[in-house]
């Protein structure tokens, strides 16, 4: 079973290795959405999935926090990693 594991894992390592890092679209537009729209916006943009009230007042309850970090830190983690910037 441990053999198994590690052969799977060399074989991922060897036939993936060329995989894209790029988030798609809609990630990307959830995280921003996140970090930068304001409740209502947010609540809008939540919608969509229909979720119990309580897991929108978690979400904006952790939102709440977000808030508190300073934009110039937001923007520097919206940077790729690959990014010459940084």
């Amino acid at each position: 079973m441990r053999l198994s594991v590690c052969l799977l894992l060399v074989t991922l390592a060897l036939c993936c290795y060329r995989a894209n890092a790029l988030a798609c679209p809609a990630l990307a537009s959830e995280i921003t959405g996140f970090l930068f729209l304001n409740d209502d916006l947010l609540k809008l943009q939540v919608a969509k999935f229909n979720p119990p009230p309580e897991a929108l007042a978690a979400k904006l309850q952790v939102k709440h926090c977000t808030d508190q970090i300073p934009l110039s830190l937001l923007v520097w983690w919206g940077k790729p990693a690959f990014s010459p910037e940084l």
